[in-house]
């Protein structure tokens, strides 16, 4: 079973995607900021992280700069989802992700792109 570590300080969101998430046969690890995002991290290992990036505390910006910082993640594919449109996001500095999605999106295109980045299987 891959591991998704879903980072959002919406918990209406956290817990939607969650459940969805588990029903298509992900484990999910939920964090509510960056910061608390890394703190998991030290407990599990995940196989792709789906990363918010208006957060408070720390961001899903920032974040992405400390996995990318440290060699023990580097490999973790990281997804950022955000209401603002990536043109914006990226005007001060590029967002350097496996992938964007733009909220609100189509939860097909990220239950697939999930699965591509992970190697998981389709649940039946």
């Amino acid at each position: 079973m891959k591991t998704v570590l879903l980072v959002d300080d919406e918990h209406a969101i956290l817990d939607a995607l969650s459940g969805i998430l588990e029903d298509e046969g992900f484990q999910v690890v939920t964090a509510g900021n960056g910061r608390e995002a890394l703190a998991r991290m030290q407990e599990v290992r995940p196989d792709v992280a789906l990363v918010d990036v208006m957060m408070p505390v720390m961001d899903g910006r920032e974040l992405l700069r400390e996995l990318q910082a440290d060699a023990r993640w580097q490999s973790i594919p990281v997804v950022l989802m955000s209401a603002v449109p990536r043109s914006i996001l990226t005007r001060d500095a590029p967002l350097v992700c496996a992938d964007f999605f733009q909220k609100p999106f189509d939860l097909w295109k990220l239950l697939d792109r999930l699965r591509e980045l992970t190697g998981a299987e389709e649940a039946h």
